[in-house]
């Protein structure tokens, strides 16, 4: 792999506005934000959305919005999040799909978060997958745990490959209840992975302090990186992120001293499968 796909998750449904300031919630400050990230070498846009009061939602005049604003204003692929928060029922969080994004996130399996239980059931994981076959939706798979890279193995023989045929999975590592954010949790992912169909790639996300070993363990094992304040809002240690532009920058000079340098959206879009607009 001579390049590396970075994406920026750069809201996610867990920290406040109150709490963090720099998060941005408002429409506008996604745009802001996803506008300089592209400018920096970010290549997908993990999306989750806000209400007026900055507080998670799926609405779908919100999501249609945001989509909308997002391809007006930027090349990035924009990615959905299927997760939502942990407490959106089942029927919203396939609703998402209805706003037409080229991607969607796909978690491959129910896990303990922090105190709470993000619910992934089997069935629900099905019609998902199968949702995004027939809208042309390419799915990132979100993989919190080892056994689930088996449950995606389980999902393709079962009900074939993903809209524009090639896999790609997150690994999602440093949850609280999930695996840990580590370069030897990698690499035996890393391996798992192998047996998933030819050409398959992936990309690792560490939460909080797992951000520097996980990317570093990522670039050194052919993958890719996710990075933004979904996952972390602390630079270094006592030093809060200033922004998502800090993080995505960071990435960037680390796949550059790999010599991986980031590849463009349009490079993106060749890799995944997700059709050119």
């Amino acid at each position: 792999m001579t390049g590396t796909l970075i994406t920026v998750a750069p809201t996610g449904a867990e920290s406040s506005k109150a709490d963090v300031p720099a998060l941005p919630v408002t429409l506008d400050e996604l745009v802001s934000t996803a506008k300089e990230c592209e400018a920096l070498g970010a290549s997908i846009i993990h999306v989750h959305i806000r209400d007026e009061d900055g507080r998670p939602t799926l609405d779908q005049g919100r999501l249609r919005a945001t989509v909308a604003a997002l391809r007006e204003s930027t090349g990035l692929i924009i990615q959905l999040s299927s997760g939502g928060a942990v407490t959106d029922p089942e029927a919203s969080r396939l609703a998402v799909l209805d706003a037409a994004p080229e991607m969607a996130s796909c978690t491959m399996g129910t896990v303990n978060f922090g105190d709470d239980v993000f619910m992934n059931r089997w069935d629900f994981i099905v019609d998902l997958h199968t949702r995004m076959q027939e809208r042309g939706i390419v799915p990132e798979y979100e993989i919190f745990d080892l056994g689930q890279l088996t449950t995606l193995q389980r999902l393709l023989g079962k009900h074939g490959l993903p809209f524009g045929g090639h896999v790609h999975v997150d690994l999602v590592m440093g949850v609280p209840g999930g695996m840990p954010g580590t370069a030897a949790a990698l690499v035996a992912c890393e391996q798992a992975i192998r047996d998933l169909p030819a050409g398959t790639t992936f990309s690792a996300t560490g939460i909080g302090r797992g951000t520097i070993p996980v990317m570093l363990a990522a670039l050194s094992t052919g993958g890719h990186l996710r990075v933004g304040m979904e996952d972390t809002v602390t630079y270094a240690k006592g030093r809060p992120v200033e922004s998502n532009m800090q993080l995505v920058a960071r990435a960037v000079g680390f796949a550059q001293l790999a010599q991986r340098p980031p590849l463009t959206p349009a490079q993106a879009r060749e890799l995944l499968g997700v059709p050119a607009r």
